[in-house]
């Protein structure tokens, strides 16, 4: 596994970050895998920890139709349906993006990450030092914020009322980034 460190400024940071984010943008991201993902179409995947049973449902379906299309996802695939999703996308063929909410140091990488990360289909991405061991909600809103600021298009699977999620949607509508919810399908104000 070849780690890389990505400084602000640097050839192969995102300048993207640095447009939607501005000062907020990471110093520096570590990353583990092909870089190469980076400069493909990405859909940001985001799903609410807490999602009635037939979006659930929808969320699993569509990951399997990205998989099927070859579709690069990023994510942080944290909460249920977006570990499971992730577990879908490992399955297939196309690259997949892992956001950490965390340092990537010391991370052991999990065996169903393994084969992804050997055919080069893995790029695991933290903006975090090292001392980040634990993820917190702090870590966790700024490595959503980091995915979606990557993100060509932005799906929601659910988002609760007044959450952490749906402060990120206008952040979201603010870059004019296309997104959309599954459970309906319609596209989200912009």
């Amino acid at each position: 596994m070849d780690k890389h460190c990505l400084a602000r400024g640097g050839d192969l940071y995102p300048d993207i970050l640095c447009t939607r984010l501005g000062e907020d943008a990471p110093a520096t991201l570590t990353a583990i895998g092909s870089l190469a993902h980076l400069a493909q179409r990405k859909t940001a995947l985001f799903c609410s920890a807490r999602t009635p049973g037939h979006i659930i449902l929808a969320a699993y379906d569509q990951a399997a139709r990205w998989r099927d299309a070859g579709r690069c996802v990023i994510s942080g695939f944290h909460s249920p349906v977006e570990k499971e999703c992730l577990r879908i996308l490992l399955r297939g063929r196309q690259p997949v993006i892992i956001c950490l909410a965390r340092g990537v140091e010391g991370m052991r990488l999990p065996a169903e990450w393994k084969a992804a990360m050997a055919d080069n289909r893995l790029l695991v991405l933290s903006p975090f030092p090292a001392s980040e061991r634990r993820v917190t909600k702090s870590l966790a809103t700024d490595r959503n914020r980091l995915v979606a600021a990557l993100a060509d298009e932005v799906v929601f699977g659910h988002i609760t009322p007044g959450g952490h999620l749906d402060e990120l949607r206008w952040l979201i509508v603010s870059w004019r980034v296309p997104q959309r919810v599954l459970s309906d399908g319609a596209e989200l104000p912009s």
